[in-house]
């Protein structure tokens, strides 16, 4: 009787064995406390909310969507794009305003991105400087419905000057301002509003430096 049970064991044990070894090589997800602090479930996500901002790159209100947003609304972001009143490249520079920060050879300029991305800066720069005061009176007010920011200040001025952007707002919005397209300063002031472009250091004599 003994070595019957002993040999029905014997049985069990080599089942149990081999059935062990099938088991699912699954890794371990009981996360330890401090694990989880780095793993919590982020993308992609059922609920709309959990995306900041929809569109590729995800550059939100930081100083390139600044950037690539006046872009896209000057020239959809072309570099060769001359306009029908000969405003030229990514951002329309007109012949002058060139002229302002140290270009002459508009031919160079419409083939080169990085001369135009360097042409942008040096006229915030010398925008934010003659706009200083400005800026510094009327950020955070509302004026005609629009919250006034350093930003929306700055692409105003990319568009109609920066006299057209203190008339509108010494006006207090009654001065309207705009271009042969019909872009006015209150809509830029409205599109790119807060916008990080405290980074701008204000220059008067800010030039491209080839």
């Amino acid at each position: 009787m003994l070595k019957k049970w002993i040999f029905y064991l014997s049985i069990v044990l080599v089942i149990g064995f081999v059935s062990s070894s099938f088991k699912s090589n699954k890794p371990n997800l009981n996360f330890t406390e401090d694990t989880t602090t780095f793993l919590f479930y982020q993308f992609p996500s059922e609920q709309p909310s959990d995306y900041i901002n929809n569109s590729i790159p995800f550059i939100g209100k930081r100083f390139i969507g600044f950037k690539e947003a006046v872009a896209q609304k000057e020239s959809q972001g072309k570099y060769h794009k001359i306009n029908s009143l000969g405003y030229l490249g990514k951002y329309q520079f007109g012949s002058k305003t060139l002229e302002s920060i140290g270009v002459t050879d508009k031919e160079a300029f419409l083939k080169s991105p990085a001369t135009q991305e360097k042409a942008f800066i040096a006229l915030l720069q010398q925008h934010k400087w003659s706009l200083r005061k400005t800026i510094q009176k009327y950020q955070g007010k509302v004026i005609d419905g629009v919250m006034i920011t350093e930003s929306g200040i700055l692409a105003a001025a990319h568009l109609g000057g920066t006299g057209s952007v203190r008339k509108f707002l010494k006006s207090n919005g009654k001065f309207k301002c705009k271009d042969q397209y019909g872009s006015s300063v209150q809509h830029y002031l409205r599109i790119f509003s807060g916008y990080e472009t405290h980074n701008i250091k204000a220059d008067k004599h800010a030039k491209v430096k080839l």
